[in-house]
């Protein structure tokens, strides 16, 4: 018999836990609470992606709430949540949420998110959040720390086009910071609560998609200067300034690129 211990597999209500789920489920009340401090729920539409036993969800049905819908993509938990929270409130999608059609969420929009992020999908859910925003009113999520901090960033190391990105579509407010033994199995990293909402557009970037794909171009090699970035590339570096062609991507803001844009495009 080998010495060396085996690892147990993680189990919450005789239900294990899926790794490829990224199933950490949270176990720290004070967590919820600060979730729950920075929204209005009253009277509110709320979307929870990724209920799991259902240890959120409880805290947001114990609010004045007009709806509640979760969305799980495990059957087990699926059935554990329909056999243990009876609420009229409650609709509990057994379904991907990548895979939505966000025709479902118009009829009782804006709605409010309160989730506690698969952290494998969390980009895939921010940007379809993103695509979508016009139908939220605001929410608070829970992302590994180091993804909540270059969401947040406004210059420097870690700033970079997924900060320039949501900055320019949502308000963001970094929360309190979360352990690893505040879930059940610990992920290895610490986690973050981040509260967004949406802004309101005044002007609209010209050429949009193509912009983004710029973006991407300036910050390919972060430590490098715009010219170097930028110089195998179609663009006609000679309409922009030498003393703005030797700045790294890290040393411009939104205003700044958009001022490029404006002579490249």
């Amino acid at each position: 018999m080998s010495s060396r211990r085996q690892s147990a597999v993680p189990v919450a209500h005789g239900i294990v836990l899926k790794k490829k789920y990224g199933q950490h489920f949270l176990r720290d009340q004070s967590v919820v609470d600060c979730m729950l401090s920075h929204v209005d729920l009253s009277g509110a539409s709320v979307l929870e992606i990724g209920p799991g036993d259902g240890f959120l969800t409880r805290s947001i049905l114990a609010q004045v709430i007009r709806r509640l819908w979760c969305f799980e993509i495990d059957h087990e938990w699926v059935n554990y949540l329909q056999r243990t929270l009876k609420d009229e409130r409650l609709s509990i999608i057994e379904k991907n949420f990548l895979d939505i059609d966000f025709a479902l969420f118009h009829e009782y929009a804006p709605w409010t998110v309160l989730s506690n992020l698969p952290y494998q999908v969390t980009f895939p859910i921010l940007n379809i959040l993103q695509k979508n925003r016009h139908l939220f009113k605001e929410g608070v999520v829970m992302v590994q720390e180091e993804v909540a901090q270059k969401i947040t960033k406004t210059s420097g190391r870690g700033y970079g086009y997924i900060s320039l990105f949501f900055q320019y579509y949502f308000d963001w407010k970094l929360l309190d910071k979360v352990p690893p033994h505040s879930f059940e199995p610990p992920p290895k990293v610490f986690s973050r609560l981040l509260y967004f909402k949406p802004k309101k557009l005044s002007v609209a970037i010209p050429d949009e998609d193509k912009f983004w794909k710029f973006i991407k171009l300036c910050f390919h090699s972060p430590r490098r200067t715009l010219k170097n970035n930028l110089n195998s590339t179609h663009i006609d570096l000679s309409l922009i300034t030498d003393n703005v062609l030797t700045l790294r991507a890290q040393q411009i803001d939104m205003d700044g690129f958009l001022r490029i844009w404006d002579l490249v495009r």
